[in-house]
């Protein structure tokens, strides 16, 4: 008999700003809630190997949601008169509301790339309510890799060509399974998305530098992880926001790029379960 994975997959709808949003979301596991946040463009796929890993499951209860307009999430009623334009408020508000609508006690909030940013918001303005942070590829502040004067053109926002563009940010350590199973998500992206979530992720709407150096992490410990093959969040940028923030704690990780919950689960998990640890002693669990 073949045993079915143990992700469980919901809907919940929320308002925000008089607005229902109806996500999607999977979780496994039971203990500390630990929030995934994904990738611009992408979906919360990106962390099934998480929620089918044990060694974390037997502690953490792992929950990733999509993002409205993001894998099977929808847009609000009306989408079709508007053009999706992500900003930091609504960003910090949707995973919030998400987070209350659930009723979980002081969770753990991992993002990547643009999650892996918005998380040092979060931990400056809702720290109280949160376990800790940890940033995968994520900075302070914008500093962009690729010149953007021409991500209106119509082709830009197609699936193949955002796969395309994000490619070369998996280390070549990765397998080839994963690294195509990573690339899939971006080819599944609706159009107008990756530019969407670009309009937080690349402009001033993300820079949290002024953030950075008021943060407690004594009530809201922060992680900052990347890859030491990442080129859009770059070693160096971690470490100097890092740098900013008192208390912080850094793990540059080898053979790993800007996916690696996803491009190589088993090298980033070695890297992951320690800083779990940490987190788990400082809630005295």
């Amino acid at each position: 008999m073949i045993e079915p994975e143990p992700i469980v997959g919901r809907y919940l709808t929320v308002p925000v700003d008089g607005r229902d949003y109806r996500l999607y979301f999977e979780e496994a596991g039971r203990g500390c809630p630990l929030v995934c946040l994904h990738t611009a463009g992408a979906h919360s796929g990106q962390f099934r190997h998480l929620m089918c890993d044990e060694t974390v499951t037997d502690r953490f209860r792992v929950i990733a949601f999509d993002m409205p307009w993001h894998g099977k999430s929808l847009p609000p009623a009306g989408w079709q008169d508007e053009e999706y334009r992500l900003t930091g408020r609504f960003y910090i508000d949707i995973i919030m509301t998400f987070i209350e609508a659930l009723g979980l006690e002081r969770p753990v909030v991992m993002g990547c790339s643009m999650g892996g940013r918005v998380v040092i918001r979060l931990a400056r303005v809702c720290g109280d309510r949160l376990g800790g942070v940890i940033g995968l590829e994520g900075t302070d502040t914008p500093e962009p890799w690729y010149d953007s004067s021409w991500t209106g053109h119509p082709q830009f926002d197609t699936g193949e060509f955002c796969s395309a563009l994000v490619s070369g940010l998996c280390a070549p350590h990765s397998p080839d399974e994963f690294r195509w199973e990573t690339l899939w998500h971006y080819h599944q992206g609706a159009g107008g998305v990756f530019r969407g979530d670009m309009h937080f992720f690349r402009t001033a709407d993300s820079e949290f530098v002024g953030d950075s150096g008021a943060i407690d992490t004594a009530a809201c410990p922060v992680w900052l992880m990347t890859g030491e093959y990442d080129y859009s969040c770059t070693p160096e940028a971690t470490l100097r926001t890092a740098a900013r923030i008192p208390g912080a704690g850094t793990v540059i990780m080898e053979r790993l790029g800007h996916f690696p919950m996803s491009e190589n689960p088993a090298q980033f998990r070695g890297y992951l379960l320690p800083v779990l640890e940490r987190l788990l002693e400082g809630r005295g669990t």
